[in-house]
């Protein structure tokens, strides 16, 4: 598994929507959120980079949203906003079907624990822009670390 560590500054100001996942459906969660999310970036006609994020945080937190062009866009049409600041975090790029991304994800971090890393909230998801190939299907996974 090809894990990259890394110790530069990651800052990302993402608008969309949070809730709490109930029964643990974080995908059920997320792509909830995701839908109410670009209904509004759409109707609104709101410029952004056109990936979605998905963040994962202690007690069954998700948030889901992108990152916009102007972000007063998000304020002004009722997303909420959500700021990630890593120090230190390990990334690794899942490429082909979203169903496998779990499985990739426990990977990672067993991989780290046996490195000797502590993985420790927010754990994110970043998706590419989307093809109708799985096999091209492009997703980062970050993992901060203590």
């Amino acid at each position: 598994m090809d894990i990259e560590i890394i110790t530069a500054h990651l800052h990302l100001d993402v608008y969309g929507f949070a809730a709490i996942a109930t029964n643990k459906d974080y995908a059920g969660t997320a792509f909830r959120l995701s839908g109410r999310m670009w209904e509004i970036v759409k109707s609104n006609g709101l410029k952004n980079k056109g990936k979605n994020i998905w963040v994962y945080e202690a007690a069954d937190h998700v948030f889901a949203g992108i990152e916009l062009e102007n972000p007063s866009d998000g304020d002004n049409n009722g997303l909420e906003e959500s700021t990630i600041r890593l120090e230190k975090y390990a990334r690794f790029r899942h490429l082909g079907p979203y169903h496998l991304l779990k499985q990739s994800g426990q990977n990672m971090a067993i991989e780290l624990a046996k490195q000797g890393y502590e993985v420790r909230f927010p754990c994110i998801e970043i998706y590419g822009h989307w093809t109708p190939k799985e096999s091209e299907l492009e997703t980062e996974l970050l993992m901060c670390l203590a």
